[in-house]
């Protein structure tokens, strides 16, 4: 199995600055990534196709909460050690609970910049957003401090929370091995390769899921303009 080279690596991490600073949608972004990183590391392209498509027929992320549905409350430490809660944050408006990878994801670092660019308007409609990730809070506030977020970010140690809601999923050892160079043991304080599937959830004042995007393919996110419309609708029920 190849493994990434150092020269590769780099030519990765400057089609992740080409990506980052063209025009277009968020989505338009992530498949650009996705493109370049399939022709620079094809190995991990194919690899993560065939994980995708056993999440998908093992229905992944398909039994977390749906519109509707009361959106499972938690208690986890923000980056600064600070417990927060979601019935503490749906008391001040509606919230969109997100899900990432981690730090290291090209993917998630690019809907973050996306979702951080959005933030005035989120603000003026007195919604919030809170980020829920694997990592300890050594991460997540190198997370928050790298990306300038201006909103929380959570650690789901163990991805307890995430394995509640149905979106936790073992990575598999064909991609364990292609993503060895990355120390998921030190980000995440155990050696289990288990990450959330990214979601997005829309949870009104009620503590009611509103809208929610759940995709096993960690290449597609919740496209911003979903987002502020969900929130949008939101905020007005409120």
């Amino acid at each position: 199995m190849t493994a990434l080279s150092p020269t590769d690596a780099e030519r990765l991490k400057l089609a992740f600055q080409r990506c980052r600073d063209m025009e277009g949608t968020l989505n338009e972004q992530l498949r650009a990534y996705a493109n370049a990183g399939r022709e620079i590391f094809p190995a991990y392209g194919d690899a993560v196709d065939r994980l995708v498509a056993r999440l998908a027929e093992n229905g992944g992320g398909e039994s977390a909460p749906r519109p509707g549905e009361v959106m499972p409350p938690f208690m986890l430490p923000d980056e600064n050690g600070h417990l927060v809660t979601l019935p503490s944050l749906i008391e001040r408006g509606p919230v969109a609970v997100m899900f990432f990878r981690g730090h290291w994801c090209p993917y998630c670092r690019l809907n973050m910049r996306a979702v951080i660019q959005a933030q005035d308007d989120i603000n003026a409609m007195g919604a919030q957003i809170v980020a829920i990730m694997p990592e300890t809070q050594e991460f997540t506030e190198t997370f928050k401090a790298d990306s300038g977020a201006p909103f929380p970010i959570l650690t789901d140690l163990d991805n307890g929370y995430a394995l509640s809601l149905n979106l936790a999923i073992w990575l598999g050892a064909e991609i364990q091995q292609l993503l060895s160079y990355q120390d998921m043991a030190k980000f995440h304080g155990n050696e289990g390769w288990m990450l959330p599937i990214p979601a997005v959830f829309v949870v009104g004042r009620d503590g009611i899921v509103k809208a929610r995007f759940v995709d096993p393919d960690f290449r597609k996110r919740m496209e911003i303009d979903d987002l502020i419309e969900a929130l949008e609708r939101v905020s007005r029920e409120n």
